[in-house]
């Protein structure tokens, strides 16, 4: 459960894709604290809210902890989610399964793989012992890191597409003495995270508008695919 809680935390950081956005982002403002979306079922509205870059694509990876009581029938609800969305390019991985918790990492496993693949990306797994492998030999060696009792992966923002350079600042100085906090602590390029910040921000305002009208995510995914 300690594992749970602590990368529930690594949700605070974020993203580096420099695509623009999808075309059925095209839509105006939407106040998530307007109370619209108390209307969304718990599962879009924890995927909207935490992972709504990897949905659209601008992304490669997000992280979101969903908690069982909240969420009813949620083993069901995610398989049916995985089969669906695999249509539009978009994967699950239950990175951890606890009790009351469960840690799920949405991505795009293409995106993914291009992002893991940077030279600086590679480095910092190898140092910190991961296979020479695709995505999927990386996943399952970052599962048994976070089931292990050692110190926490926080390379894991590799997995979320945060900078290389970011993460190794992170690593470096422990998350002390970063240039800007904002999806990720920014150790490097502030201009850029700043406008990816923004970028993500607005992506998910404009998911959530999409599901105030009724919509699922399935329904607004499909519907653009």
């Amino acid at each position: 459960m300690v594992r749970c809680i602590q990368l529930a935390k690594a949700n605070h950081q974020a993203d580096n894709t420099a695509s623009s956005f999808p075309q059925w982002l095209a839509f105006a403002n939407y106040n998530i604290e307007t109370g619209a979306d108390r209307l969304l079922h718990p599962l879009d509205r924890a995927l909207a809210l935490h992972c709504s870059p990897a949905l659209a694509g601008i992304k490669a990876g997000n992280l979101v902890s969903l908690n069982r009581s909240a969420i009813p029938e949620l083993d069901g609800r995610l398989d049916a989610y995985r089969q669906i969305l695999a249509q539009c390019g978009i994967a699950f991985e239950i990175l951890c399964d606890c009790e009351q918790r469960v840690l799920l990492l949405v991505y795009r496993p293409a995106l993914l793989a291009c992002s893991l693949a940077r030279p600086e990306a590679r480095r910092i797994l190898s140092e910190a012992g991961y296979p020479d492998g695709g995505v999927e030999e990386l996943l399952t060696h970052l599962k048994r890191r976070l089931a292990g009792r050692q110190e926490f992966p926080h390379e894991i923002g590799l997995f979320l597409d945060y900078p290389p350079a970011d993460v190794e600042g992170f690593l470096r100085w422990g998350g002390r003495g970063c240039k800007l906090c904002g999806h990720w602590k920014v150790y490097s390029d502030v201009e850029g995270a700043s406008r990816l910040f923004r970028k993500y921000d607005r992506c998910r305002e404009i998911l959530c508008r999409r599901l105030s009208h009724g919509l699922t995510i399935p329904q607004v995914l499909l519907a653009a695919s």
